[in-house]
């Protein structure tokens, strides 16, 4: 039912200008589904961050901005939902047009600069589903003109610790000005001693809510290691590795791809589960990562996975594949434990990180 709804209405959307094409699937999204769905094989559940996830395929934050439609993911298949990200405040975002398809690569430029229907709208929709139950995270930022983004993102958790599943301090996004550098130094220590903070003073009423990073792949090894040392003494439960990437591989054959913006979907694979494998090494076991970018296969998310990555997150590839994909991952991680007699994912994470870090830097 999926495939033939999409065989007919992604070449329509593909017409569209991409974030009017976006708002059509999110209102789509909106009407119950009749189709059923396949249960998830028990092999592909994970345990992380204190959490039991069905299976480990997420959707990515950036396709439900403001928590509209998290129901509706994880009916089609999603083992989790991240949404946002959201902001204390409404704001427009960066003027249009702020989302560009590259066809030719299967890739994406988005310079949103974190558009969000604001704390207190998506906080409502969130409270309304709680008690539907699912994995539904939420990727926290800052106001473009706050005076004290640090602050900022200390409101969030307290705003949104009853509702959330987890938090993701999203720090990497290269479309709000000056936001990476608080991935840098002192101001880095800073903002986790205040979040991990601002969670511990919530749990006493809300529970413990699992706090993430999510860094750029841009960030050099050095920079890693002061990134990984400052998540694992201030405790963090997780990271995202990572974002979108300011760079423009030499493989890009798109002619929009000297566009502006943050650089995802296929072209961004190698470099990610590059900064994957080598987060993973210098974590040592201390938490467990969510791996993102490029993932548009069976074979890609398995790679993320033996790179370190417990859980992945899509968004990018379903632009070009569908939804379809979901199931198509999901198989194909099945038939991955079948050939190997693997009892469950938890055997391959990692297996193949320390061999990745002493290959060639990524192109």
């Amino acid at each position: 039912m999926i495939g033939l709804l999409e065989a007919w209405t992604r070449p329509l959307l593909r017409l569209l200008d991409p974030e009017d094409a976006h708002r059509l699937a999110i209102l789509a999204l909106k009407i119950p589904p009749y189709v059923r769905l396949v249960p998830n094989d028990p092999r592909l559940a994970v345990r992380a961050f204190g959490l039991n996830f069905p299976n480990p395929i997420g959707m990515a934050a950036g396709f439900d901005k403001h928590g509209e439609v998290p129901d509706a993911l994880l009916r089609l298949g999603f083992g989790f939902v991240e949404v946002g990200t959201v902001t204390p405040q409404p704001q427009t975002g960066n003027p249009r047009p702020r989302v560009i398809r590259l066809p030719i690569d299967e890739a994406v430029i988005n310079r949103l600069g974190f558009n969000s229907d604001g704390a207190a709208a998506v906080l409502r929709r969130l409270a309304a589903r709680a008690t539907r139950g699912g994995i539904v995270g939420v990727n926290i930022g800052a106001n473009r003109d706050a005076a004290d983004r640090i602050g900022d993102y200390v409101r969030m958790i307290e705003t949104f610790a009853p509702v959330a599943s987890y938090f993701t301090v999203n720090i990497s996004s290269p479309n709000t000005p000056g936001l990476r550098k608080l991935q840098q130094g002192k101001v880095f220590d800073e903002l986790l001693a205040r979040v991990m903070d601002a969670r511990a003073r919530m749990s006493r009423a809300a529970g413990v809510t699992p706090v993430l990073i999510k860094i750029a792949p841009d960030l050099t090894l050095s920079e890693l290691d002061d990134v990984v040392g400052g998540a694992r003494r201030h405790r963090v439960d997780g990271m995202i590795v990572c974002n979108t990437t300011i760079l423009r591989p030499p493989s890009l054959r798109d002619p929009s791809a000297h566009e502006q913006g943050g650089l995802s979907g296929r072209p961004l694979f190698a470099l990610s589960t590059r900064m994957l494998a080598e987060t993973y090494v210098r974590v040592e076991d201390a938490f467990p990562l969510i791996g993102t970018g490029g993932i548009d296969s069976g074979k890609a998310a398995l790679a993320k996975i033996r790179a370190g990555a417990s859980l992945v997150q899509l968004y990018s590839a379903l632009v070009f594949h569908g939804l379809r994909l979901i199931h198509v991952i999901k198989d194909d991680l099945s038939r991955a434990l079948d050939r190997g007699r693997h009892a469950g994912i938890e055997e391959l994470v990692g297996v193949d990180a320390a061999a990745m870090t002493a290959e060639e830097w990524p192109v």
